[in-house]
């Protein structure tokens, strides 16, 4: 599943690099490489970074302007027709706008559109509650057919990107506005289904997605000063889900936390919730943080994400709970 992925730039572990950037240069570099690859985008090419693939291949871009239902009928269309599209707007408007159209005209027709969906959750800003969808997870893992990629680094998204161009069915990429630490080198590789432990441990397992595997890293560092052992799991497929990797590190900590930058309801906690109450047969301490139901608010990214519980200190604090 997906092609042997190459980086055509490499990422430096700890540079400031928001998703969003490395999906504009993966487009690029895939478009030199692949004729069949058409990008569209719903009038923000500028802030969704199509605009590279636009400068470099006009003749296969489309601003389809702000209308991002007839934009997901029209991805569906140049699939059908045998190109490899891949469908961009703010994930606001690509998950929740256009619902209908990836459910009824994309995923119900088995069609492998890409839609590739910038500045979510909470680190979008100062755009405020309006833009700052916590839902769209949800929203995509219950449309049959979908893949749902949630992608920590630029190194993983630029991975991801190659790795979706490959599939023959409809697929979900959140990326991230905010400037976010690399944490991945190039020695790493993303697989569809799979987890990746980034350092093993035996107290607890912390499990994350997005900006979020940062944040848990962070706190990792404060678990460990106090004489925990933390094992980090990185979680960028949601949908599918590695059960196997899921009960393999829940049944060794006992354990286990989940972050996301995303509603508790419906995303990376749920999903995880569901493989553990299915398939552990051991008594396993759990707790999903994330934002808690609630709507989100302008302000700062990073302060945002302290406001609503998701800062590292708190984190740290919640996995003592669970440790004592």
């Amino acid at each position: 599943m997906g092609a042997p992925v190459t980086l055509t730039k490499e990422y430096k572990i700890g540079d400031m690099v928001a998703t969003r950037e490395a999906y504009g240069q993966a487009l690029l570099d895939l478009g030199a490489v692949n004729p069949e690859v058409v990008v569209l985008d719903a009038d923000l090419s500028g802030s969704t970074q199509t605009k590279h693939f636009a400068k470099a291949y006009p003749e296969r871009f489309f601003n389809m302007g702000i209308a991002e239902n007839n934009m997901m009928g029209v991805a569906a269309g140049l699939a059908r027709m045998g190109k490899v599209p891949f469908a961009s707007s703010f994930a606001m408007f690509a998950a929740g706008r256009a619902w209908e159209f990836v459910r009824n005209s994309i995923a119900h027709n088995h069609l492998a559109v890409r839609v590739c969906a910038t500045h979510a959750g909470l680190t979008v800003g100062e755009d405020g509650a309006s833009h700052q969808i916590i839902e769209d997870v949800a929203l995509m893992r219950v449309i049959p057919t979908m893949t749902v990629i949630v992608p920590a680094d630029a190194t993983e998204a630029y991975q991801v990107i190659n790795t979706v161009a490959e599939l023959d069915s409809p697929s979900y990429v959140r990326l991230g506005r905010a400037k976010v630490p690399v944490v991945f080198g190039p020695e790493y590789k993303f697989e569809i289904g799979k987890v990746s432990v980034i350092e093993e441990g035996t107290d607890i397992s912390l499990i994350a997605c997005g900006v979020m595997v940062w944040k848990a890293m962070e706190a990792a560092k404060i678990l460990k000063a106090k004489g925990h052992s933390v094992e980090l799991i990185n979680c960028a497929s949601i949908k599918p889900i590695d059960v196997k990797g899921i009960v393999k590190t829940a049944n060794k900590t006992g354990r286990v936390i989940t972050l996301e930058e995303h509603n508790i309801i419906g995303g990376l906690g749920d999903a995880v919730a569901s493989v553990l109450m299915e398939n552990c047969d051991q008594k396993i301490k759990f707790k999903r943080m994330g934002v808690e139901d609630k709507f989100g608010q302008s302000g700062d990214g990073m302060k945002l994400l302290e406001h609503y519980g998701l800062g590292e200190e708190n984190i740290a604090k919640e996995a003592e709970k669970l440790l004592s």
